[in-house]
């Protein structure tokens, strides 16, 4: 449906449609058009152009949008109107006839997209600051192991000092440190609520636009129309984050991948990020890290174009700007996929600390501490860099390392050399004398970890709201923690279990069994009862179960329940039990009981809590096997299924 058709006197071209039609690209606003149509309605109902039944009205309409949206969006992308705003306009009328076109009073389709783009730009914004704070842990891991590893340091690819590979990692998470401020910093100037702006001279209606923008969670308005319609300046600063950042994670694949060489030798990757050769089968190539290096000239490429596209455009609003999205949303996509794939590879990298160590003790790296031993002895620093000179010339004629040469040896080029000097020439002393803030001696190394991990808690807690304050600090957390466990929901999928599943149930069981957390399961057992049993998908990988274990007419148990630890916190256990209560209302059973260390979890599912007394022998008798038997610390609770409702679950079956 085109929302300008009146004043034409026939149809646009399919070919120009084609041409001008954006919702293969915008329908990714979907979720935040909506949003902020449920917020526009709630200003134009206090200015009195909706009544409260009608507005009522758009708002259920628009979740119901809502959830379809989220449960489908590629059919958002099919759906074959003009752009996103269209669509959604499009379908509020297929529900509710005239009522949806009296929405889109006071409202542009201009100030519409640019607070879409806003609220799109927030939310991907959240994600990316955890991605780089948790490439930085990964670094940070890893500069951990390798704390007392040394590496040969280079300049202009020669070597030139010892470092340690822990102090190597460090230099790139300073460099994301820069990253995620440059990232929060745009991200606050993009907190800015466009909505009410009208094409570009305002809204006729006297909107409360401070209630909008604190609807859809802005820090404030704009402040001028004109502005706030062509603004595209946090599509640009973000592009520039990503681009910029990009470049550091080119650096660091460039270093990794001369370190992986077989010239090198330093490191080895997992076999989780390489490839092998399709004629050599020798060959384990460094793929992950060549493609790190290579997207950052398409993350390059759209901020260029995006500095072109607007370089030239007149006040306000112009066509040129729905180019504006393509770019963005791929070269977003493009840095939060390198920094996640640089987390595998950071985890399963190796170092052969063998190698590292004999390179940093060839290349003569202990040239400079020579030197600076002479200074010790009142040499001027320019005639000792020269007397080691013609030292390190010999030496390489000779074949020789500098601690290799005798004492008389060496008074040949000073008679300041005493029989102290062999001690300032080994790679320890060159390390721990790099004291100062900010050297690689591994003290210092330790200590900027450390400062390190409380600068990054501080990043998050500071995310896109602007404030320090714990209200600010939480709520901030709290969104983006949302944002990531809505993904995973969707990401995930809840089922009847298979007998295909009963060796991945067996090891979740024997997990938390071991743990004390749950009965020990025989496989035998596990067998016997798969069909009582559900589990939890992501991306086709079984990562948690449960089990609805039914004792007699009318009563059943949730047991076993259990997910992979590294999936926790993403909803799977709660997605579980919800299916085992829908499970148990389907077959109209009465009471559900569970017997947990967790009563919290289950206490906001609707569980109360109920005496152990009170349940049935066989319910106790299971207990006999519990290693905890003697010193139980469990809670007894129930749940009592309401015939005929409906317990609202996302599973497949």
């Amino acid at each position: 449906m085109a929302l300008w058709g009146g004043r034409f006197k026939q149809a646009a071209s399919a070919q120009f449609q084609a041409f001008n039609d954006s919702l293969p690209v915008d329908y990714r606003l979907a979720e935040q058009d909506i949003i902020g149509s449920v917020a526009w309605s709630k200003g134009l109902l206090k200015v009195g152009v909706l009544s409260v039944e009608e507005q009522q009205r758009l708002e259920s309409a628009l979740q119901e949008l809502l959830a379809e949206v989220r449960d489908n969006p590629q059919q958002v992308a099919d759906g074959g109107e003009e752009d996103i705003h269209s669509y959604v306009e499009s379908k509020l009328i297929d529900k509710l006839g005239d009522l949806g076109k009296k929405l889109h009073t006071g409202r542009s389709r201009n100030d519409q997209v640019a607070t879409d783009l806003k609220l799109w730009c927030k939310d991907k914004g959240g994600e990316l600051l955890l991605s780089l704070v948790n490439f930085q842990q990964a670094l940070m891991d890893l500069a951990r192991r390798e704390s007392d590893t040394v590496l040969p340091g280079y300049t202009h690819l020669q070597r030139a000092q010892p470092v340690t590979f822990g102090h190597w990692c460090l230099a790139y998470v300073e460099m994301f440190n820069r990253d995620i401020g440059r990232l929060n910093d745009a991200l606050y100037r993009a907190d800015t609520c466009p909505l009410g702006s009208g094409a570009l001279a305002g809204t006729a209606y006297p909107i409360d636009r401070d209630m909008l923008a604190e609807e859809l969670g802005f820090r404030r308005p704009t402040m001028n129309s004109l502005d706030a319609v062509s603004d595209r300046d946090h599509v640009l600063e973000l592009l520039s984050a990503a681009s910029i950042s990009m470049m550091h994670i080119s650096r660091l694949a460039e270093d990794l991948i001369f370190y992986n060489s077989g010239e090198a030798g330093f490191i080895e990757l997992s076999d989780d990020v390489t490839s092998g050769s399709s004629l050599m089968p020798q060959k384990k190539n460094p793929d992950a890290l060549e493609l790190m290096r290579g997207k950052a000239g398409r993350v390059y490429g759209a901020m260029s174009a995006m500095m072109m596209t607007m370089k030239a455009l007149p006040l306000a609003y112009n066509k040129d700007m729905q180019e504006d999205k393509e770019g963005l949303f791929d070269a977003l996509d493009t840095w939060q996929q390198c920094l996640e794939i640089g987390v595998l590879v950071a985890d399963g990298l190796s170092v052969n600390s063998g190698r590292t160590l004999a390179a940093a003790q060839q290349g003569y790296a202990n040239a400079t501490e020579l030197a600076d031993y002479l200074v010790s002895k009142d040499v001027p620093f320019r005639e000792a860099h020269h007397i080691v000179g013609q030292v390190v010339l010999d030496a390489i004629e000779q074949e020789k390392p500098l601690e290799d040469f005798s004492l008389s040896q060496l008074q040949a080029y000073s008679d300041k050399i005493g029989d102290d000097v062999y001690k300032h020439l080994s790679i320890e002393s060159c390390l721990d004398k790099r004291e100062a803030l900010g050297g690689t001696s591994k003290a210092q190394v330790e200590r900027t970890m450390l400062s390190l991990e409380s600068e990054q808690q501080h990043s998050l807690k500071t995310h896109v709201l602007g404030g320090t304050g714990s209200e600010q600090i939480q709520l901030a957390l709290k969104q983006v923690q949302q944002r990531l466990n809505a993904q995973r929901a969707e990401a995930m999928s809840v089922r009847r279990a298979k007998m295909t599943d009963v060796d991945e149930i067996l090891r979740i069981v024997a997990y938390w069994s071991d743990k004390g957390e749950t009965l020990p399961r025989s496989r035998d057992n596990i067998i016997h009862d798969i069909q009582n049993f559900v589990v939890a998908e992501i991306d086709g990988k079984v990562v948690g179960c449960a089990c609805l274990y039914i004792y007699q007419t009318g009563l059943a148990e949730i047991r076993s329940v259990g997910v992979d630890t590294v999936q926790q916190g993403g909803g799977q256990g709660k997605a579980m039990v919800q299916y085992l209560l829908e499970q148990a209302r389907h077959i109209e059973l009465s009471r559900v009981i569970v017997l947990t260390r967790v009563p919290d979890f289950f206490a906001k599912m609707g569980f109360t809590p109920t005496l152990m007394d009170s349940l049935p022998e066989k319910v106790i008798k299971d207990c006999d096997i519990c290693p905890k038997k003697h010193a139980c610390d469990e809670i007894a609770m129930e749940y009592r299924v309401k015939l005929g409702g409906e317990i609202p679950v996302k599973a497949v079956e």
